[in-house]
């Protein structure tokens, strides 16, 4: 089962012996035991019985609530694990003191935070690099200067020893890639000028948000398990409630998760122009009721895809990959592995 996507808005969450039922209008959508369930998002109104919740909270699974759009509100988890020494390395790394309630950068962070940085822009912007070339071979399509600038922009990640140097180098390779991420797009309907976040004003951006707000419920989950403090990070910086350590980790994953899928749903025509609506007064896109639940069904499947991890030389899915990375993180700044290796995949 995996994870569970709640869409009907005033759905009721309950709990009845060791299954998990969501009921609407008193029609049942859902009855699943609770050791198949790895997580509950939420996207737009729900209530959750206080019987629901207690088994969720010492099971472990994670209870994510998103607006309608995709937008992040917030989640309830259980506590942090007992792995203190995690979190004693994870600090230690930042150069932050605890305690402190600053919203930017304090301290000196350490050479391990720099080459954690590294590590997330690197693998990101190689991860870019890769798809970028991957359609120029397939599709003969006119992006080597997107890719030379990149290119560019990897040289010096090596050298680099200032964290402020390295998100500069990140924009730098993000603009390049999304400058040319509409020519990927294959599907008539279809444009991409540049990456709008707030609100997202065309499909294709509505999409890439609401894709980074599962990816972040996933990848902030595998942090937990692992025994990180998600909302200390170091390539973003620490703002009173921004999971800042999973938005560090997930960027890797960015260009090989939620950019394949989006991709891959507009060309091969899953997603058409009727599935996406306009909200009158912000001036948001966002998917019908019917191409949110397409969506989310192409989001799991691809979670659950398999592919060969380069490091560990085993075959993996994605959701095992988020929590795989994320102990190859604490192993790097326990002083157990020399370096941290980011998901690269060509």
């Amino acid at each position: 089962m995996g994870t569970i996507y709640i869409t009907q808005d005033d759905s009721f969450i309950g709990k009845t012996d060791e299954r998990i039922q969501v009921r609407s209008q008193k029609q049942t959508l859902l009855d699943v035991p609770m050791i198949k369930v790895d997580g509950i998002v939420v996207l737009g109104r729900a209530t959750v019985s206080p019987a629901a919740l207690m088994e969720l909270l010492e099971r472990k699974i994670p209870l994510s609530f998103l607006t309608g759009t995709g937008r992040y509100l917030g989640r309830l988890e259980p506590p942090l694990t007992k792995n203190i020494f995690v979190r004693s390395a994870q600090w230690a790394a930042s150069g932050i003191t605890a305690g402190t309630n600053s919203g930017t950068d304090s301290g000196t962070p350490s050479e391990k935070a720099v080459h954690l940085v590294r590590g997330f822009v690197r693998g990101k912007l190689k991860n870019y690099r890769n798809a970028l070339m991957r359609s120029q071979r397939e599709y003969d399509l006119p992006l080597q200067t997107a890719i030379t600038r990149i290119e560019q922009v990897l040289e010096p990640i090596s050298r680099t020893a200032a964290i402020d140097s390295l998100r500069g180098l990140e924009g730098a390779g993000s603009a390049a890639y999304f400058g040319s991420f509409g020519q990927l797009i294959r599907a008539e309907g279809f444009s991409f000028e540049a990456r709008r976040r707030r609100p997202p004003t065309d499909p294709v951006n509505a999409l890439l948000s609401f894709g980074y707000a599962l990816l972040l419920h996933d990848v902030q989950s595998a942090i937990n398990i692992v025994g990180f403090d998600p909302y200390l990070g170091y390539l973003h910086t620490a703002q009173y409630g921004r999971p800042s350590l999973a938005l560090d980790l997930m960027e890797e994953f960015r260009p090989l998760v939620v950019d394949a899928m989006v991709l891959a749903a507009l060309n091969r025509r899953v997603l058409t122009p009727a599935d996406f609506g306009l909200e009158p007064l912000s001036g948001a896109v966002s998917l019908s009721e019917e191409g949110r639940r397409t969506f989310l069904r192409l989001y799991e499947q691809k979670k659950q895809s398999k592919f060969k991890h380069p490091v560990l030389q085993k075959q993996c899915t994605y959701q095992e990959a988020f929590e795989l990375q994320a102990r190859l993180m604490a192993k790097f700044l326990l002083a157990e592995t020399e370096q941290y290796p980011p998901l690269i995949l060509r």
